[in-house]
C-alpha cells in the first residue's frame, strides 16, 4: 500500500541527502532513517567493510531487506543510498509504498563535495587507492549517466547545486505537504 507521507530522498552520493533528510523530517514532524546507517547496524560493520569482506552484491541484497522493512512505516523520511535504485525490486518497493524525491547535484558540484571524501566505496580505484579531482569527476559523470533515468521517476525534482540548505528543506517541505495533500484528495475520491 502506498504511503504519501513515507518519504524516500535519492540522489547522488553529496546531493544532500543525509544533510537535508533529518532537517526535513523535523520540518514535518517525521521520523529520520539513513537507509545506509540502518543497514551498518543490522550487519555490524561498515558499508566499506561489507564492499570489501563480502562484495557488492551483498550489500545490495542487505540494502533490499532493509528496505522491505521501512517500507511498512509512516510519516518517515528515509535517506537512500545512491546506488539503490538500480535495483528493479527496489525501485518497485519505493514506487508502490512512498513517495519519491529526487535531490539533483551537476557532477561538477558533486565532485566538489566529494573529492576529499574517504567513505565513499564507489568513488574510488579498483585497487582501493583515492582517485584524482578529475577521475572523481568523470567517475560521478559515468555513475549519473547510469542512474538519472530511474533518478528522474520520482515523484518530486529539487535541485540542491546553489540552494542554502534552509531554503531547499523550505521549499520541498511546502510541495511534500502539497503533495500529500493532493495524494490524499484523490485517495478520498478513489473511494
Amino acid at each position: 500500500m502506498k504511503h504519501h507521507s513515507l518519504i524516500f530522498l535519492t540522489g547522488f552520493s553529496g546531493s544532500g541527502k543525509s544533510t537535508i533528510g533529518p532537517l526535513l523530517a523535523n520540518s514535518l514532524g517525521f521520523e529520520f532513517i539513513d537507509l545506509d546507517r540502518e543497514i551498518e547496524i543490522a550487519a555490524g560493520k561498515s558499508i566499506n567493510r561489507i564492499f570489501t569482506e563480502d562484495g557488492e552484491a551483498a550489500f545490495r541484497a542487505l540494502e533490499l531487506r532493509t528496505l522491505e522493512k521501512i517500507g511498512q512505516q509512516e510519516r518517515m523520511v528515509v535517506s537512500l543510498g545512491g546506488g539503490v535504485l538500480e535495483n528493479d525490486r527496489c525501485f518497485e518497493l519505493i514506487q508502490t509504498h512512498g513517495t519519491l524525491i529526487y535531490l539533483k547535484s551537476s557532477p561538477e558540484i558533486l565532485t566538489l563535495r566529494l573529492q576529499h571524501k574517504t567513505d565513499r566505496p564507489l568513488l574510488k580505484g579498483e585497487d582501493g587507492r583515492k582517485l584524482t579531482r578529475e577521475e572523481i569527476q568523470q567517475r560521478i559523470a559515468e555513475l549519473l549517466k547510469k542512474r538519472e533515468p530511474r533518478y528522474l521517476k520520482a515523484d518530486l525534482v529539487l535541485s540542491t547545486d546553489t540552494k542554502k540548505i534552509g531554503a531547499s528543506v523550505e521549499e520541498l517541505t511546502r510541495k511534500i505537504e502539497r503533495h500529500i495533500r493532493r495524494a490524499s484528495k484523490n485517495n478520498t475520491n478513489d473511494k
